[in-house]
């Protein structure tokens, strides 16, 4: 299976847009410009609402840790996938308010891909340490599919996987790294994608770790 990957030798001055199916775009190192701010951003939500690793609906730990921000928050425990309004901690809790500035961004590459009406009312937060990982799978616990999904990578770099609409489909294998944004929608919207295991590294910002978001609009 072929990563495809920049020129090493040669790469393209950064940011710059990679257009990777009829309706989806990666954009290198888009959120760059805002990282003190984004960073900032992000602090304060793990703050409000840290990090836990969920289990799957079959009882298995999920290897990656997950917390939200936003109007709605994701969940997966015994009583399956879904969207609720409040958990932090189990308290109940309503979710950190989605920071303003992720909104932006998120609505900001979204209109680069084409879809300008873009409104995320959830950001789902995935830490990945090394050997973490996300199997195939779709985004399909949303109400409106017409919407696209924008996902923002932090820290280590991973191999992101982007299949088709069925899962023994073969996927193409793309390298995220620090600042990077993958955004799929309309025809592509419910393409099976994922993320192989995290290889151990030390980002200069991040540590020993990738943290991803992922924007949606949930309800």
């Amino acid at each position: 299976m072929q990563t495809i990957i920049p020129d090493l030798f040669d790469p393209p001055a950064i940011p710059w847009n990679e257009p990777i199916g009829d309706a989806s775009l990666l954009l290198h190192g888009f959120v760059l410009a805002q990282e003190e701010a984004l960073l900032a951003a992000l602090r304060g939500v793990i703050a409000e609402a840290p990090f836990r690793k969920m289990q799957t609906p079959g009882g298995r730990p999920m290897s990656v840790a997950t917390t939200s921000c936003g109007r709605l928050g994701w969940m997966t425990d015994r009583r399956g996938y879904r969207y609720v309004t409040g958990d932090p901690l189990r308290g109940q809790a309503p979710w950190p308010v989605m920071p303003p500035l992720l909104a932006d961004l998120a609505g900001q590459a979204a209109a680069l891909a084409g879809f300008p009406a873009f409104c995320p009312d959830s950001c789902l937060i995935n830490r990945y340490v090394p050997g973490a990982k996300m199997s195939l799978h779709q985004d399909k616990d949303e109400a409106d599919f017409s919407q696209p999904i924008v996902s923002v990578s932090l820290g280590l770099p991973a191999v992101f996987q982007f299949g088709g609409l069925a899962r023994s489909d073969t996927p193409q294998r793309y390298l995220l790294t620090h600042g990077d944004v993958v955004v799929w929608g309309g025809p592509d919207r419910l393409r099976f994608h994922g993320v192989l295991p995290v290889r151990p590294g030390e980002h200069p910002r991040m540590g020993a770790q990738r943290i991803n978001l992922t924007f949606r609009v949930a309800g």
